[in-house]
């Protein structure tokens, strides 16, 4: 992007004879959270750690605000870094904690208190100043982590997997709180994770990597709704990919015939050759089951499992011999396992995945 805050420009990064990061570019705009999502071993990790200075590239440059900063020691980089496993000092309390990164920039004292009471304020634990990190759930350390964190103002927080040790609820609550202090602060957030759930709530963008490569990089909605590799389809959520050869395309529509001569019709802006063997994804959740409609894809399908849910029924069908996974509306009648029923999407609720 033009208006790059924090740009890697062909930055790599090896170990030894295991390229780790490999020939990387990626544009952070300032106030912008992107998040870093993929397996482990991918790169993500690397990528942050050699942002903080915990890391040297091997090759490549990295800068912030115009500046390179790939020489610089962590300290001289105006970075604040939480990581999964919080890394408190168990001797201090929390207000000292907190205090750390303040003292060891020789602030004064009567604005380490200012700063220290704000920052745990933020966090809503102002009342656990003299707390010892053992006194504390860990949803608590995890707060006081990123209050220290924030607490020298920087211009980038990095997070490492901050969530990775919390139970669902507490995870999902320190979401909405990160995100929130996002929207306040305008921080520009690089976040790490391997949760598809958790970058596809809190990101403004997020950037697929596999293998040491940024597969695929955008929008939650871009991302999920048009991934454009087998890899990112499969990575983010859950789909079904369908093998077939495009026979024609006209006015935006792809004509391919599945293995087992049953022809369907995919929304591309893209134009395939007569005779291309391809990939359909679609979605569990786009899929409806007995709902005929006009214009729409139709399989012919038998119910071989049903799992039950809560908000909705999984309901497994074979296709010709393809399995197919349908996330399915909870109805006052459900499917039964052997029933010959129709699953339909629309062409505009698939696509062609490389």
């Amino acid at each position: 992007m033009s208006d790059a805050f924090i740009n890697f420009d062909k930055v790599s990064k090896a170990f030894g004879i295991m390229t780790v990061v490999d020939n990387l570019d990626l544009s952070i705009g300032k106030g912008e959270f992107v998040s870093m999502l993929g397996p482990s071993g991918s790169g993500k990790t690397t990528l942050l750690m050699m942002l903080a200075g915990f890391e040297s590239p091997t090759s490549g440059a990295i800068s912030v605000a115009g500046k390179r900063v790939d020489s610089l020691p962590p300290h001289k980089r105006n970075m604040g870094v939480v990581f999964q496993n919080y890394a408190l000092f168990p001797h201090m309390t929390v207000a000292e904690n907190v205090a750390f990164p303040l003292r060891m920039r020789g602030a004064s004292r009567s604005e380490i208190v200012e700063r220290v009471t704000k920052a745990l304020d933020m966090v809503q634990l102002g009342a656990f100043q003299e707390r010892k990190p053992i006194q504390l759930s860990g949803g608590q350390q995890q707060r006081v982590a990123l209050a220290r964190a924030l607490v020298f103002e920087p211009e980038v927080v990095l997070m490492d997997e901050p969530l990775g040790a919390l139970d669902k609820k507490l995870r999902e609550q320190m979401q909405m709180d990160i995100r929130d202090l996002h929207h306040r602060l305008g921080l520009t957030i690089v976040f790490v994770t391997h949760d598809q759930t958790e970058a596809l709530t809190m990101s403004d963008r997020i950037a697929i990597f596999n293998h040491g490569k940024i597969e695929q990089i955008g929008g939650p909605s871009e991302i999920y709704d048009r991934p454009r590799t087998q890899f990112v389809a499969e990575f983010i959520g859950e789909t079904n990919l369908l093998s077939g050869k495009v026979t024609s395309s006209s006015n935006g529509l792809l004509n391919v015939t599945l293995e087992g001569s049953q022809p369907i019709k995919v929304a591309s802006t893209a134009t395939y050759e007569p005779g291309k063997h391809v990939k359909v994804s679609v979605r569990p959740e786009r899929i409806e089951l007995d709902a005929v409609g006009e214009g729409q894809n139709e399989l012919k399908v038998r119910v071989t499992d049903i799992v039950y849910h809560g908000d909705h029924l999984q309901v497994e069908v074979n296709a010709g011999g393809r399995r197919l996974v349908v996330k399915a509306n909870r109805k006052a009648v459900a499917p039964e396992i052997g029933q010959d029923i129709v699953a339909s999407f629309s062409p505009e609720q698939c696509w062609i995945v490389t």
